[in-house]
């Protein structure tokens, strides 16, 4: 590879703590290596986990403006290497291809999604991981590789790999330690495909039984479980060095429509977000959260013109200064129902940037990803969007990507006989009396 990460992170001093593991977008399409590079983590070990003390209506006072400081200089790119970094692309078909070699190679975006169709088996998910990052090699900062691996129905690893249970499943367990071994497990075995980023935990709450999307993709019907059951899961996945990506602020669980399909219009106020669906979200900052998924949805007593992931309101003002998020503020994708119905998905992704996004995903189809890029570069270059903004937004993936000591090494395809042996031990606590 022509880039020298361990030269790069000694030169700029970005990284003293490898803070540990990964996350998702939602439901739309239809683990540990084994052999040898297997985390040594000893997952029959919970480690020492704060449960947060959620409580229903917590302080969410306005706290002093957090719009992420300069303090890092990342490596000197090109305009279209900056833009790159701003996008998550989907890709098509079992293995790379063409149109995948084009994003990396010309677009440089800075992370791939895999969904289920992208998904056959072990050898070929492996196969097609370690590709992907061959063909990053040169560019200067390694990949995003991620998956939504919530547990339950959302699930994108290989067939044979068991599954975890559901999100309300484990909220009903009682046992917020089984969410923490259940966290150090999903981050373990994305660790094992070569993957770093986990699009979970969902810490939507499901206060509509009406919800068509969420339903057991929730741990529960109130902040504090949760909180409860969400942080552990998060700090597990981090543990094991993949980054999770807490999902879908501010809160998808009171939408009667499917995001996918169209656009939900909520009409809860702020009032009601800070005394409901933002506690979950509010905890999981105070307790490290890296990344922010935001949702494609309208309140219009928040905001009446632009959905979540286009409002200067909700990422901006709500998240970033009231919340005193840090981190990376990333959009759903883009090419679901919600945007691509309403929305010209280019004009979007450049309202999205502005409003205060640092990554769009565009999830499926490679050709929208590089209409997103070439609408992005026609707005710095026509001053809508200020080089400063484009390069807040590389900084924050920089600094995320330096923090876990991503690499485009390649891995070795895991045991997945191994796997379901592990599954089956952090489980156990589910079926004990």
């Amino acid at each position: 590879m022509k880039r020298n990460l361990p030269q790069i992170m000694r030169r700029i001093g970005v990284i003293g703590g490898l803070v540990l593991l990964m996350s998702g977008c939602a439901t739309r399409h239809e683990a540990t290596p084994s052999g040898s590079p297997v985390p040594s983590t000893p997952s029959a070990t919970v480690s020492p986990t704060v449960v947060p003390t959620a409580t229903p209506t917590p302080s969410l006072a306005p706290t002093p403006t957090a719009t992420p400081a300069s303090s890092v200089n990342f490596p000197k790119m090109t305009l279209d290497e900056k833009l790159g970094q701003l996008i998550i692309a989907g890709i098509d078909e079992y293995t790379i291809n063409e149109q995948s070699r084009k994003l990396i190679a010309i677009y440089h975006v800075g992370g791939i999604i895999l969904y289920k169709p992208n998904v056959k088996d072990t050898s070929q998910l492996v196969s097609l991981v370690n590709d992907l990052k061959e063909a990053n090699g040169a560019n200067k900062l390694p990949l995003w590789l991620g998956v939504d691996e919530e547990g339950g129905r959302v699930t994108r690893l290989p067939d044979e790999i068991s599954k975890t249970p559901t999100s309300q499943t484990i909220g009903k367990s009682g046992k917020t330690e089984l969410a923490h071994t259940i966290g150090q497990l999903l981050g373990k075995e994305l660790n094992a495909y070569g993957l770093n980023m986990d699009f979970a935990p969902d810490l939507d709450i499901n206060s509509n039984p009406k919800n068509p999307v969420i339903g057991d993709r929730s741990f529960g019907a109130n902040a504090a479980l949760v909180s409860s059951f969400g942080i552990p899961m998060m700090n597990g996945i981090q543990e094991m060095k993949v980054v999770p990506v807490v999902k879908h602020f501010p809160g998808h669980g009171d939408t009667s429509v499917d995001s996918h399909i169209g656009l939900p219009i909520v009409q809860n106020d702020l009032d009601r977000l800070r005394k409901l669906e933002l506690i979950p979200f509010a905890d999981a900052i105070k307790h490290q959260a890296d990344a922010i998924m935001v949702a494609h949805i309208l309140l219009p007593k928040i905001d009446v013109k632009y959905p979540a992931s286009m409002s200067k309101t909700i990422m901006t003002d709500l998240l970033r200064k009231e919340l005193g998020f840090k981190g990376l503020i990333m959009t759903d994708d883009m090419t679901m129902g919600a945007i691509a119905e309403n929305y010209e998905m280019g004009e979007a992704a450049v309202k999205s940037v502005l409003a205060g996004s640092n990554v769009v995903m565009v999830g499926h189809d490679p050709q929208k990803a590089i209409a997103v890029i070439q609408a992005l570069r026609n707005a710095v270059q026509e001053g809508r969007i200020p080089m400063d903004t484009i390069d807040q937004s590389v900084e924050q993936v920089y600094k995320l990507k330096m923090k876990y000591k991503l690499q485009d090494q390649p891995v070795t395809a895991p045991d997945p006989k191994l796997l379901n042996a592990e599954v089956q031990r952090v489980l156990a606590p589910l079926s004990a009396k």
